[in-house]
């Protein structure tokens, strides 16, 4: 399984960014312009809560088998993948979802006068911090979930000891 990498997110983010202004422009020169819903940074800060709790009990879990405490929990590497997976797919969504957001708040900076369009650019821009939050908490259930580097690897060329 390939790491995330932060160059695709911010690739995705300057795009999506840069459509969006475009976009916003384009439909403002219509005459309307789509709102930014009050839900979508309760949502995106929904999403990172549950990545951070999920990354903090495995934490706790692997610590405990590390620990070889009795009655500790063994994680189930097929569980461990799934919630990397889950963190990956939902910081790629947040990176669109933020650039998408941050580039319609851009546009709306040029509106600040209108009461209406304020509170939308205020929705935009907690949108792309909650974004943020997801991206952050999906590379620490990543770390988390990280396997330590093997030894094997290192020694590949010595000669086993007699």
């Amino acid at each position: 399984m390939r790491e995330l990498r932060i160059r695709v997110l911010v690739g995705v983010f300057v795009v999506a960014g840069v459509l969006s202004w475009a976009g916003a422009r384009l439909w403002n020169s219509i005459g309307t312009l789509p709102s930014v819903p009050v839900a979508a940074p309760i949502v995106l800060a929904l999403i990172a809560v549950v990545l951070l709790s999920t990354a903090l009990s495995l934490r706790a879990r692997f610590k405990a088998q590390r620990e070889r405490r009795p009655g500790a929990k063994a994680v189930d590497p097929l569980m461990a993948a799934r919630a990397v997976v889950f963190g990956q797919a939902s910081a790629l969504v947040a990176a669109l979802i933020a650039g998408m957001y941050g580039g319609t708040g851009v546009f709306l900076l040029e509106l600040l006068d209108f009461p209406a369009r304020r509170d939308q650019a205020i929705y935009a821009g907690f949108s792309v911090l909650a974004g943020l939050g997801v991206i952050a908490a999906a590379f620490f259930l990543e770390r988390v979930c990280k396997l330590p580097e093997d030894d094997d690897q290192n020694h590949a060329g010595a000669e086993p000891a007699a």
